[in-house]
């Protein structure tokens, strides 16, 4: 093949890690998703090697500035330069690893097939791998800040301050995944859920970034919320996302 060829299939763009698989002795399938490109497969030859100039920068949660070659069914990655190293401070702690990978998983879920969101789903996510890494707030509620932002920028913004079916205004004590936030009494489902008042206030301060108001919730309102995060993942993402079942709740 020609050098114009390779030149004319080569490409520059910024990702994040979302996962790895190895390859041979020496290679690796990187899952990334990019600011401009979505999310991408491609092969990084010989990272696996001590001898690697890039090997560590194409770690889970590391983000990158890179050189890719459009391939037929996985792009080859020729160079990468770092632009955030989140991976060290979230890998060296159980509770951060843990979160990183479900809202990595949860970012590749909501990416696959999604490719218009793409890029405010990147930059949702790098914000929320910094702010893990820097340790700021609880993990937990980091990650339950960051699903509920990452649905909503997928199309499926939940409701906590009017009825989601009727959009009277609130405060109301059901919540419904299936009707997308909470419900007045009129609309809501049976077994619909009666989260604490004080837990509606968490969940829209979380959805809006409200970490001053987000961080005076009571432990018992905390674990309610994620609770109610979780199922609101299930529902709309049809399926588990598996690194939940492994992230430590207060």
């Amino acid at each position: 093949m020609s050098s114009k060829s390779f030149a004319s299939r080569t490409y520059r763009d910024q990702g994040v890690v979302l996962r790895t698989h190895k390859l041979g002795e020496a290679d690796r399938i990187i899952i990334l998703l990019t600011r401009n490109h979505g999310q991408i497969r491609a092969v990084a030859k010989g990272v696996r090697r001590t001898s690697s100039k890039f090997g560590a920068r194409l770690e889970p949660f590391m983000v990158a500035d890179l050189q890719l070659v459009a391939g037929r069914t996985l792009d080859i990655v020729t160079q990468a330069v770092s632009l955030g190293w989140y991976g060290r401070e979230i890998a060296s702690d159980y509770s951060r690893y843990t979160v990183g990978a479900a809202m990595t998983e949860t970012a590749e879920r909501l990416t696959d097939v999604d490719g218009e969101s793409a890029k405010a789903q990147y930059l949702l996510l790098i914000g929320g791998l910094a702010a893990l890494s820097r340790g700021e707030y609880p993990p937990e509620m980091i990650l339950d800040s960051y699903l509920l932002r990452a649905l909503a920028t997928a199309g499926w913004a939940p409701s906590f301050t009017e009825c989601a079916r009727c959009s009277a205004p609130g405060p109301h004590s059901a919540f419904s995944p299936a009707l997308g936030g909470v419900a007045c009494h009129d609309c809501r489902p049976p077994g619909s859920a009666a989260p604490a008042p004080g837990t509606v206030v968490l969940l829209a301060a979380l959805l809006a970034g409200d970490w001053k108001q987000a961080v005076q919730a009571e432990e018992q309102q905390r674990k309610e919320a994620s609770t109610l995060v979780a199922a609101y993942l299930q529902w709309h993402l049809e399926r588990a996302v598996r690194s939940m079942k492994l992230v430590e709740r207060a």
